[in-house]
């Protein structure tokens, strides 16, 4: 496996070895929905050193892809394109916007002078010969899109990360992260302490996870369903602990957030609620192990104060209903059959995600 070394992208002992920059400065989830695109330019530049321009704390995860040879530490407020790259030594060869589709983010590259650069179509930077942008389209098709018009093979389902060596600190648990990058897509608290009971009762372990900065939520979700201590997971777990716990979770249950996007990567069965966002735009693959919950309804704001109300038409019964249907799927011979849920990644919900701050 590459280790994704964090810092400048010198080329050691001046050695010159060409070099592909790449730009996603985004979240968890954004990073593991863009790995198929990671592995798609690695294959295709295996000579190259490709540098990642994305936030610093994500370099375990990173690494743990195997595409990336070198993390440029980049990052910005509300998923906003970086004012600047600290990039170092002669131009890129290659510059590849993973970012979104606007001025900011071509311009951010350009400013580079890379040889090549591979993005987007979009009015503002008429220089560019790209594909065309679909606001529809999910996410890792996009991207995979964006490489195919080039030239390049990429493969949406390229997605597994492999299992951390540590151990888990709850195999075989129900996982229950409440939190997500905004509150349009957190699922009332005291929902997930509903489920937490009802679970516990029937027998299943069940441990609450939370970001950095989720500390109170975790809390008052442990303090509703009367978790003991040894099951609350707060203050943001090492990357590893975290991705061993999902890996080894009976179920995880979130909104549409980076812990789902790992449950993905890991193969783990999966529960996520939807809204505003359709999982057809951000969804998990089509597949009886993830499940989706989705009410379509009115475009909603995926950066919002107040949970969305197509998040909020999903009931506790809607996602023991779909645990209940992972469940069944293990059985040999069965096929999980529940209304609410849908595993497809291309529905038919009308409500999109704007992209990042760049995007139209």
């Amino acid at each position: 496996m590459r280790a994704a070394v964090v810092g400048g992208p010198g080329r050691p002992g001046g050695a010159a070895r060409p070099r592909v920059l790449v730009l996603r400065a985004l979240g968890l989830g954004d990073l593991l929905a863009g790995v198929p695109a990671l592995r798609a330019l690695r294959r295709a530049y295996p000579d190259h050193e490709l540098v990642l321009a994305t936030p610093a704390e994500l370099a375990p995860v990173v690494t743990a892809t195997g595409a990336v040879d070198r993390l440029l530490p980049a990052a910005a407020p509300a998923r906003a394109v970086p004012r600047r790259l600290d990039w170092t030594g002669p131009p890129p060869d290659v510059a590849v916007d993973l970012h979104g589709n606007g001025p900011p983010s071509h311009r951010l590259l350009s400013r580079l002078r890379p040889l090549r650069l591979l993005a987007f179509a979009h009015p503002g930077t008429p220089e560019i010969d790209g594909p065309p942008w679909d606001a529809e389209e999910h996410e890792r098709d996009r991207w995979c899109r964006l490489l195919t018009a080039y030239g390049i093979d990429a493969d949406p389902t390229d997605l597994r990360l492999p299992r951390p060596s540590v151990p888990s600190p709850a195999p075989g648990a129900v996982v229950l992260h409440p939190g997500a990058g905004a509150p349009s897509r957190c699922w009332p608290v005291e929902r997930y302490a509903a489920v937490a009971g009802m679970l516990r009762a029937r027998g299943h372990r069940v441990v609450v996870t939370g970001g950095a900065d989720e500390g109170d939520l975790v809390a008052r979700l442990a303090k509703l369903a009367d978790l003991p201590d040894t099951d609350v997971f707060g203050g943001g777990l090492p990357y590893d602990r975290l991705s061993a716990l999902v890996a080894d979770a009976r179920a995880v249950v979130s909104g549409d957030t980076g812990i789902a996007h790992l449950a993905v990567a890991h193969a783990a069965p999966s529960v996520t609620l939807f809204g505003p966002v359709p999982p057809s735009r951000w969804g998990p693959p089509a597949h009886p192990r993830h499940r989706a919950l989705w009410h379509p309804g009115p475009d909603g704001d995926p950066h919002g104060h107040e949970p969305d109300p197509a998040l909020l038409r999903i009931g506790t019964d809607d996602v023991l209903h779909a645990l209940d249907a992972l469940d069944a799927s293990d059985a040999p011979g069965t096929r999980p059959a529940d209304p609410v849920a849908d595993p497809r990644s291309h529905g038919t919900a009308r409500s999109p995600r704007p992209g990042p701050a760049d995007s139209p």
